[in-house]
């Protein structure tokens, strides 16, 4: 791990947390109630670089044991938080904004050695995570409920948020620090205590958040890193019955049978599962504009997001010339290691996923679809230890295709011919997921019928499916999620609950709906 200048950097900590230089081991460690330690397993699992393959550290694999110290400490804290001021609370999100700012080249540089994303998309990361955080203190003066009218004489109505409790956060790898940021700063802006389980794939970045935390004062036992799997850790804290609410990005397996167990705890849940998300290129579009926006849709991240373009529904006749501008500039996309200024797509996470991405591409094959453009691992010199993928563009692709309506969360999207709007429409709602969705005109008439008509939370107008702001909500329909959204202040109806505050000052008994009729 190096830092901006390209130092080697080492951490200590209170608790000695065991960083070595050079290329000895990092143990990534919990942080619980204040302190760094390891979990009641004492078992690792080494951190790898997917760029290149070479072991960056070791996290620690933790188990129900050491959830429940973690939730135990948010329990204790969040009784003495919640009675904190709000802008007190928020004081604290200042402090952390003005770290992630100061440390951003550091922070972006690690993400990219231990997810693989190209560095400007690194920063871009990290700089979400540096506006959530001031976005989110400043709702430490907001936090609005509503003060109303009653219907009795000398009688005043209002309603006010108040926390939850113990929030539970999972986090996926591929948005390791702004998806934490999402969840954790409105938590603790609302008064609530955090136990956070990130990826087991970014626990570097992970880490570092955690210390910022720290070393921004916030009060002990407020957040709790864990480490592990989905299997023990998220587990564990989906059952523990000291967790009031699970706040959940990932996969819609794993989301699905989140919210299944937690209705039957009566626990809520905020889930944000995926995407099949589709760029609609009309006859009337500009073609450079439409192409720049499904490259950076399609291939940034390596295709890893869940808002990426993977389905290109185009107007039959605008099809030839868009397919000949993206086989142009496709062959002008150049992967390798993400810490290159140059390069402009990343490895994808892990072998694991490397094989399901050509699985895929075998599957469009199988199908029928035409390929275009790469459908390959890319083993060239330099890349063969890491896990690259080239672009990939299918076309001639229909609707019914597993390739246009399963979720392949890497660089391959497909071309689907349609003759008009409502054709394009439907065909964008023909899948389980309702993300985000875009559409090229220049027809405003269009533009408008697609925004009522297209069934996705995030609807783009001349630009592609990704690059979500943090004031407004993040989220989607149907498949994509159950209802909640991270991001803007919809986010806080995650954290908070509504409390009505009645106060009668009449000096006798008034019963609403039948004295006063």
């Amino acid at each position: 791990m190096v830092n901006r200048k390209g130092i080697q950097v080492v951490h200590l900590n209170k608790k000695g947390t065991k960083t070595i230089q050079g290329d000895d081991t990092k143990k990534l460690l919990n942080y619980i109630d204040g302190e760094w330690c390891e979990s009641s397993s004492g078992k690792f699992v080494d951190v790898l670089n997917p760029a290149n393959g070479k072991i960056l550290g070791e996290v620690t694999q933790s188990t129900d044991e050491d959830v429940n110290r973690a939730v135990q400490a948010a329990k204790k804290a969040q009784k003495e938080w919640r009675l904190v001021p709000a802008p007190e609370r928020a004081e604290y999100l200042y402090t952390i904004a003005a770290l992630l700012k100061e440390r951003k080249e550091e922070l972006s540089q690690i993400l990219t050695s231990e997810m693989g994303k190209v560095i400007d998309e690194a920063r871009g990361e990290v700089q979400e995570a540096i506006d959530m955080a001031y976005y989110m203190a400043g709702e430490g003066r907001r936090l609005f409920g509503d003060t109303v009218p009653s219907e009795l004489r000398n009688k005043f109505a209002m309603s006010v948020r108040v926390p939850i409790g113990v929030a539970g956060l999972i986090t996926p790898w591929n948005f390791p620090i702004a998806i934490a940021s999402w969840k954790s700063f409105p938590a603790l802006v609302s008064g609530n205590a955090v136990v956070w389980k990130p990826a087991t794939e970014t626990p570097i970045i992970a880490y570092e958040f955690a210390k910022i935390f720290e070393e921004a004062g916030l009060p002990k036992g407020l957040l709790n890193l864990v480490n592990g799997s989905g299997r023990e850790v998220g587990n564990a804290m989906v059952e523990h019955p000291d967790i009031d609410l699970i706040s959940f990005t990932g996969s819609n397996e794993v989301g699905s049978a989140i919210n299944a167990r937690a209705g039957e705890l009566l626990k809520r849940t905020s889930l944000e599962m995926g995407g099949k998300n589709a760029v609609i290129v009309l006859d009337d579009a500009d073609l450079d504009l439409a192409v720049d926006g499904i490259l950076w849709g399609a291939f940034g991240t390596s295709g890893q997001r869940c808002t990426a373009t993977s389905r290109i529904i185009v107007h039959q006749d605008a099809k030839e010339a868009l397919e000949t501008k993206l086989v142009e500039r496709i062959g002008e996309l150049s992967l390798g290691d993400g810490a290159n200024e140059k390069v402009k797509v990343g490895p994808v996470i892990n072998r694991s996923a490397l094989g399901k991405i050509h699985e895929y591409v075998k599957i469009g094959l199988e199908e029928g679809a035409t390929l275009l453009a790469g459908g390959s691992m890319v083993t060239d010199s330099g890349l063969v230890t890491g896990n690259f993928y080239a672009p990939t563009i299918f076309t001639n692709a229909t609707v019914d295709m597993r390739i246009a309506q399963e979720e392949i969360f890497g660089p391959v999207v497909s071309i689907i011919p349609v003759n008009s709007l409502e054709e394009a429409i439907e065909v964008n709602n023909s899948v389980e997921f309702g993300l985000s969705s875009s559409i090229f005109t220049s027809d405003v008439n269009l533009a408008f019928q697609a925004m009522r008509d297209l069934d996705t939370g995030i609807v783009y107008i001349n630009a592609g499916t990704t690059g979500a702001e943090i004031h407004l909500p993040f989220g989607g329909t149907k498949g994509t999620g159950n209802g909640h959204r991270d991001s803007g202040v919809a986010a806080l109806d995650v954290y908070t609950e509504w409390k009505s505050v009645y106060v009668d000052y009449s000096g006798k008994l008034q019963r609403a709906q039948i004295d006063n009729y």
